[in-house]
């Protein structure tokens, strides 16, 4: 464990891993425990507690662990402000309609340490049902809305503070703040965590838990997968053995260009030739999760195949990162979607699962690659799904959809860099729809196919909002798309936000 630490209680709520990434930001390492999988007691190096907001309400949701409460100093946000309030002699009164959105927040009680440098008012975000009604006797309140006269309070002689609304999404105005000040001026941290520095001790760590054996890793091409496999290497050297697996379910000269890469910062890697198998077990398939799922049993196929090559490995190496866990369902969220390096393995391969970055957000992976010497034009990759292009085409796989969205994404790309906008978006990327619509080829009537273009902003891919890219650029690859991409009549831009759709369509 770090010297000093936060522990983040996950109740299920849909922001659990921003209250993580808002601490890591200021400089503390954060760690997610779900409520139902808690350490049994609390070490030294853990300086404080933040307790999560829940899909649940309070007569039927988790317990909170009660017991830690005075032991550190706590922060519990929506469900768990609300929860502490029932059972410590308080009220709640459980609404009939959700309270979801901006609200204007007025700080009642300045002095307390919480809301230092709060202004009197400022916008906060509310999801909540709950209200709180009456506090817990020896409770004060220290801030309200128009609609709720309790929206926080505090027990000071219990070192526990407790807000209605969610300080760790950008909507909240002072979140930071108050975020800052109960990390610093309640808790104590004195901070200065990065991840870069975390290097060293994750290639200790890995060294130890492969005393010995081989350790195989399938590399996707993306980032996460490549620094996870640096690390290996950096841990055990020769005893590596990475393979790359081509799906012919990749971008437009991906196979060639990830290759290169990993031969200049030497990284032995095998490929995989296996595009036809990957189609085979594709066919026929529309469900989303059915296309993961097969596309997982196929790698694990490929997997065992390699295994009985190499009988000396003894460990998979997986790029498995922080968002992957909770999007699968890995906490007590319920699943949006499945990831296909989660969920642990297949019994009878009997292998140890190695993660090395099982517990980072993907720009933390960017700087562990900047330390571990990974260039620039590889760390600035827009992420790719494992699944590849088959969850970037709704609906059936086919080798001419392929072929239609991985032109169109080619297209979307080529134009974004020649016009100085690939490294202003996230990511961005091309998805053939399912649905046809009408168009006009020449003087007939076409019934073509849809192409929509995705850009988004974000750090982490756990929110992201749509690149503002300029109508000028957007239009010049739409006509490309048009033009050079066959069957294709229409073409439109995503500008969903996540939440409340996610990045990739499928």
């Amino acid at each position: 464990m770090n010297k000093e630490a936060l522990w983040v209680v996950d109740f299920g709520s849909q922001y659990t891993l921003l209250i993580a990434r808002r601490a890591r930001e200021l400089g503390i390492y954060a760690e997610i425990f779900p409520w139902n999988k808690l350490p049994e007691g609390l070490p030294k190096e853990v300086k404080g507690i933040i307790l999560s907001g829940s899909y649940a309400s309070v007569s039927q949701g988790p317990p909170l662990p009660e017991h830690w409460i005075g032991q550190r100093p706590v922060l519990a946000i929506c469900y768990s402000a609300q929860w502490l309030a029932a059972h410590w002699g308080g009220a709640v009164t459980e609404g009939t309609s959700r309270e979801y959105g901006p609200a204007l927040l007025e700080v009642v009680e300045k002095d307390s340490p919480l809301w230092m440098g709060v202004p009197a008012y400022s916008q906060v975000w509310m999801s909540h049902s709950d209200t709180i009604a009456t506090l817990p006797e020896g409770a004060k309140a220290t801030a309200r809305t128009q609609k709720i006269p309790y929206a926080a309070y505090e027990i000071p002689q219990s070192h526990l503070y407790a807000v209605q609304f969610h300080p760790e999404v950008v909507h909240t105005e002072q979140g930071e703040t108050l975020l800052k000040n109960f990390l610093y001026s309640i808790c104590g941290f004195s901070g200065g965590w990065r991840p870069e520095n975390e290097v060293d001790g994750i290639i200790s760590q890995l060294r130890q838990d492969m005393p010995e054996g081989e350790a195989l890793c399938a590399l996707s091409g993306g980032i996460d997968s490549t620094v996870a496999a640096l690390l290996v290497h950096k841990a055990i050297g020769a005893r590596f053995r990475g393979v790359f697996v081509d799906t012919g379910l990749m971008r437009r000269n991906e196979v060639q260009e990830v290759l290169a890469a990993y031969k200049a910062v030497g990284l032995p890697v095998d490929l995989i030739e296996a595009q036809s198998a990957f189609l085979e077990v594709l066919k026929g398939i529309s469900d989303p999760e059915e296309k993961r799922k097969r596309i997982g049993h196929l790698f694990i196929e490929l997997f065992e195949g390699v295994l009985k090559r190499h009988p000396a490995i003894r460990y998979l190496v997986q790029g498995t990162i922080y968002p992957d866990v909770v999007e699968s369902g890995g906490s007590v969220s319920s699943t949006i979607k499945s990831h296909h390096n989660v969920g642990g393995l297949p019994t009878h391969l009997s292998l140890k699962l190695i993660e090395p970055l099982r517990f980072f957000f993907k720009d933390e992976v960017r700087a562990l690659g900047k330390k571990l010497g990974l260039p620039a034009s590889f760390l600035e990759r827009h992420p790719f799904p494992g699944p590849g292009l088959a969850v970037r085409i709704l609906g059936e796989v086919t080798p001419e959809r392929i072929e239609k969205v991985r032109a169109a994404d080619a297209i979307f790309l080529e134009t974004l860099k020649a016009r100085g906008w690939y490294n202003q978006t996230w990511q961005a990327f091309a998805v053939l729809l399912s649905q046809r619509s009408v168009g006009v080829g020449g003087d007939h009537r076409m019934y073509g196919e849809v192409i929509a273009l995705r850009a988004v902003d974000s750090t982490d891919g756990m929110t992201a909002s749509p690149t503002k890219i300029p109508y000028e650029v957007l239009l010049e690859a739409a006509n490309r798309i048009l033009a050079e991409v066959p069957d294709v009549t229409r073409v439109v831009y995503d500008i969903s936000t996540k939440p409340p759709a996610t990045i990739e369509w499928e």
